[in-house]
This record gives C-alpha cells, sequence and structure tokens, in this order.
C-alpha cells in the first residue's frame, strides 16, 4: 500500500474498532437496565432485534449510495450519529426509549461497516484480498473481544452511564480522525463514482455472491446459536460459572480473530472457494460436538472447534468479496449485501433455535445449527461450482 492508502487504512481500522468496542461496552448492559425499566422478555427482544431490523433494512441503500457518492459522507455521518445516539442511551429513561434509540443505531450502523469494508476493498493491492481484509476484520474480533470485559468494569467502578459515556467517547474520537484523515470523496478510487449503480439484477445473477450472502447468513445463524443458548446449555446442564460461561462464548471469536491474518494470507494463495467450504464443514462438526458435550472441557473443545472454522473460511469469503465487488463495479452494494447476510443470520438463528429448544430440548437447537452450516457449504458448493477463479 501507498502511504495515503496506509492511512486510510489505519484511520478506517479504528473507526470500526471503536464503534464495535463502544456497542460491545454496552450492549451487556442493556438486559438489567432494561429490566430495571420494567421490560419483560419480549420488550428486550425487541430491544435487540430493532437494531438488527433498521440495520438490514438501510444496508443496501448506503451501500448503493456510497457507491455513487463517495464512502467518506457516510463513515462520518454514521460516527457522528453513533456519537450523539451514545448520549441519548443516558437520557433514555423508558423502555420504549431504549427500543426507539436502538432502531436508529441500526440505520447509523449500516452507515459505517459496509461502507468501510468497500472503502478498503477500493485500496486494497490486487493478490492480497485476503491478507488486507483478514487483518482489518481483527478490528472487529479485537472489540468484541474487549468491549463487554471493559463495560463490565466501567459500570462496576463508575456507573452504567459511564459505560454509555465510553460509547459515546470512542465514537467521537473516531468521527474526529475520520473527518480529518481521510481524503475528500471527490479524491476516492470508486469506478462507480458520479454514475448510476449497477441494476439489482445484474448483482444478484452473479452465483458467487448469492453464495457467499447465503454462506453469511447461514454460519452467522450458528453465532446467534451459539451466542444465544451456549450461556442457557452451560448453566442448565452443568452449573457453570458465569465466567466460565463467558470464557467459552469469547474463546470462539478469539480463536477465529486470531486466525484471520494467516488464513488471510493463505486464501490469496489457495482456492478460496475450499477454504469457505472447509471452514464451513469445521463450524458444523462444532455444532455437533456442542449438542452432545458433556461438560466445560467437551464445551472448550467445541468452542475452539467452531472458531477455527471461522476463523478459515470467514478470511477467504471477504476476500471473494472484494474481487466480486471490483467486477462488478459496486464494493458499496456487495459489502452491504454480505452485512445484510450477518445481520438477519444472527436474529433469525437465535429465533429458530429459540423455538426448536422449546418444542424438542436444548440440545436440539445445537444439531439446527450443525444442519444449517452443513446447508450453507452445500448451496455455496453448487452455486460456485461452474465458475472459474473462486
Amino acid at each position: 500500500m501507498t502511504k495515503r492508502n496506509t492511512i486510510i487504512f489505519v484511520t478506517l481500522f479504528f473507526a470500526i474498532f471503536a464503534t464495535v468496542t463502544g456497542v460491545g461496552i454496552v450492549v451487556p448492559l442493556l438486559p438489567v437496565y432494561a429490566q430495571t425499566l420494567g421490560a419483560g422478555g419480549f420488550l428486550i427482544g425487541l430491544i435487540f432485534g430493532g437494531f438488527s431490523l433498521t440495520r438490514s433494512v438501510f444496508l443496501p441503500v448506503f451501500g448503493r449510495l456510497s457507491d455513487i457518492h463517495g464512502r467518506k459522507p457516510f463513515i462520518v455521518a454514521g460516527l457522528f450519529s453513533y456519537f450523539l445516539i451514545s448520549l441519548f442511551f443516558i437520557l433514555a429513561h423508558h423502555v420504549y426509549t431504549l427500543i426507539i434509540v436502538r432502531l436508529v443505531q441500526g440505520v447509523a450502523s449500516a452507515m459505517i461497516m459496509p461502507v468501510a469494508q468497500a472503502y478498503v476493498g477500493e485500496i486494497t493491492p490486487r493478490g492480497k484480498e485476503g491478507l488486507t481484509m483478514g487483518i482489518f476484520n481483527m478490528s472487529v474480533f479485537i472489540g468484541l473481544s474487549i468491549g463487554p470485559l471493559l463495560g463490565g468494569v466501567i459500570q462496576d467502578q463508575f456507573g452504567l452511564n459511564a459505560a454509555f459515556g465510553s460509547m459515546a467517547a470512542m465514537a467521537f474520537i473516531a468521527f474526529c480522525l475520520s473527518l480529518s484523515m481521510l481524503p475528500p470523496a471527490a479524491s476516492e478510487k470508486i469506478a462507480s463514482f458520479g454514475r448510476n449503480p449497477v441494476r439489482w439484477t445484474m448483482i444478484l445473477s452473479d452465483p458467487v455472491i448469492v453464495s457467499m450472502v447465503l454462506f453469511r447468513f447461514l454460519y452467522t445463524a450458528c453465532i446467534g446459536v451459539v451466542w444465544g443458548f451456549l450461556p442457557v446449555y452451560g448453566s442448565v446442564e452443568f452449573a457453570l460459572s458465569s465466567s466460565a460461561i463467558g470464557f467459552l462464548v469469547m474463546l470462539g471469536v478469539s480463536v477465529s480473530g486470531l486466525m484471520h491474518i494467516p488464513m488471510g494470507f493463505l486464501s490469496d494463495r489457495w482456492s478460496k472457494r475450499k477454504m469457505v467450504m472447509a471452514g464451513g464443514v469445521v463450524v458444523a462438526v462444532s455444532m455437533v460436538m456442542m449438542g452432545t458435550a458433556d461438560g466445560f472441557r467437551a464445551l472448550f473443545a467445541a468452542s475452539m472447534v467452531f472458531g477455527v472454522g471461522g476463523g478459515i473460511s470467514m478470511p477467504a469469503i471477504m476476500a471473494l468479496a472484494v474481487i466480486r465487488g471490483n467486477r462488478n463495479e459496486a464494493m458499496g452494494t456487495v459489502m452491504a449485501l454480505i452485512t445484510i447476510g450477518h445481520s438477519m443470520g444472527m436474529l433469525i438463528g437465535s429465533v429458530f433455535a429459540g423455538i426448536i429448544m422449546d418444542l424438542v430440548g436444548l440440545e436440539a437447537a445445537f444439531f439446527l445449527g450443525g444442519v444449517l452450516m452443513a446447508a450453507g457449504v452445500a448451496q455455496f458448493y453448487a452455486g460456485t461450482r461452474h465458475v472459474k477463479a473462486v
């Protein structure tokens, strides 16, 4: 990368790290806070589901607009919105106010993540898509790993409002850096800049893009199962402590994050298609391991394997997204579609797993995840088998 592109990369890395860490600080605290305001399970679900809903609705909108008008305006506006939203959390003293704030936060999130990924995709050297996106995605995994821990410490020492204030501070710093360090939108190297965007029919006729989005959707549905039901499983079946459960949940995230750089490097030199499918098979196996676990050690092994599977497949998926985004001259749109798959997978995976748990039993929720991931591998194989250079 040139010096200019390196500055852009570092700025965007911090922007994503700041927003993910900020959200990680407060999201684990929101259910307890909502309960103190009188919320039941349904309203708590709305607080979390509302974010995914508005995010999914606006992702394609901002992705396509950034393909036309440039990335910087949306990234800067999204970060400033995050800053304001963080302050509104402090002022929210009613459950329905919290729901509205989370709905708006979903809109702001749609301006940041896929647009920043598209920007990085634009400046990525050809042939280094896997390594570059692997390094960039570390911003997400580091934020996911330290955010919840940091939030607990801040709340214990200074109170809930201080946690909200920390989220605001991180978003504001990222806003200032992006405003000053990112070059003007007119100087961005976007293939479709100032032109009508590529038609949806053309993008959705690309079998690789469709297969990637479906794979990401089904993989993230498995994450929704693990994050939503591993805590219940560990507590009810094995009487694990909260710290042990938290360790298991974060283990998969940490392992996957650590693998992103080496697996990204490998994906630039090996078949990305094979890496996606291999990682998917590993994830499916890990879900079965969770469903048949007999204690902490078995869950530890299953969480490790789950992280390995994601660490193998996700850098290859993101490298393919960069390649297909360049090919279709619609980087923002492609990244938005990938993020929609992630957002909806997290929501729908946890909901369906909950239904299965109520009807059949807790272990069956994990077997459902295994079936979903196996289906993801099968559809990816079918959708990409006739495409060359994948």
